[in-house]
């Protein structure tokens, strides 16, 4: 691996075609570029799909963190990993390299396509006018799915997400505070499950008390509550509270927090939103059957 400092097939979710072969392509045609999704950061959650798009590539470009999760997974590639805030630069690296006709993996953490960089690419190729075309020899993207970060919360917890629930970032350096209160409010309203991303860092560091305080206008303080953070990474920390006493745990950037609905429970160290089986059917006849 090596470090230096600076792929339609609409059918599959894909601009261009995966051929997952691990063989390396340059200089043919305008070259392909990889969104590569790496899951909640093991291994062992890390899709083939990835590792093929990662073996195939000449370049690997991506925050550094996430790069670091997977360089004992990455051979002689290169490798451009840039801080925090520096999506952009990440993006214009990548594209760049791609268009020059090299094979390159954009990394993103959890699934790409949930507050990741699949959006930002396509932006990109739509302001910068860049086409891209289905066929063989033109501008190749390819999407690979990942586990998103809330799937690998919610794992560790039980079953929090059976039945309908949202996603909201606390991070206001692209969405104004006062959408994102208005999205947690309505949501709590409706009585959904809600998963909060982004919720505390060392700068911001209040927001978290102030979603508290929505969420109990319209949710009792004993609603179950998941906290879980770094899920299948070192340092992984899983707790279980109720929204009273959610403040009193540990809270950072790699947190995702899991409020419950109106009808969350816990079970042993399990948390259970009922999808409505049981209110349809009868447990005994299950059981005896």
């Amino acid at each position: 691996m090596r470090e230096s400092g600076g792929a339609q097939r609409r059918n599959q979710g894909t601009v261009g075609r995966e051929k997952g072969s691990g063989e390396r392509h340059r200089g043919s045609g305008q070259g392909r570029l990889y969104i590569v999704s790496l899951g909640p950061g093991s291994e062992d959650h890390l899709t083939p799909a990835a590792q093929r798009a990662l073996d195939e590539s000449h370049l690997v470009v991506g925050y550094r963190t996430y790069v670091d999760l997977i360089k004992p997974i990455l051979g002689d590639q290169e490798v451009v990993a840039t801080g925090m805030r520096q999506e952009l630069e990440r993006v214009r690296v990548a594209l760049d390299r791609a268009l020059a006709g090299e094979t390159v993996s954009l990394v993103s953490s959890g699934d790409a396509g949930i507050y990741g960089m699949a959006g930002l690419v396509l932006e990109i190729c739509r302001a910068k006018g860049i086409s891209l075309s289905p066929e063989p020899d033109g501008f190749q993207i390819t999407f690979v799915p990942g586990v998103p970060a809330f799937a690998a919360a919610a794992s560790l917890l039980g079953a929090p997400l059976m039945h309908d629930f949202a996603a909201i970032s606390l991070s206001d350096l692209l969405t104004p505070w006062e959408v994102i209160e208005k999205r947690v409010r309505c949501a709590a309203e409706a009585d959904f499950v809600i998963n909060l991303y982004n919720p505390k860092s060392k700068k911001r560091d209040w927001q978290i008390g102030r979603v508290r305080e929505i969420l109990l206008e319209s949710r009792d303080g004993s609603t179950p509550v998941g906290i879980v953070s770094r899920a299948t990474r070192e340092g992984e920390e899983v707790a279980i509270t109720d929204l009273e006493n959610m403040l009193s745990f540990s809270i950072d950037m790699q947190t995702v927090i899991i409020v419950g609905n109106s009808r969350t429970f816990t079970h042993g160290s399990f948390m259970v939103t009922p999808r409505g089986y049981l209110d349809k059917y009868d447990v005994e006849e299950l059981v005896d059957s």
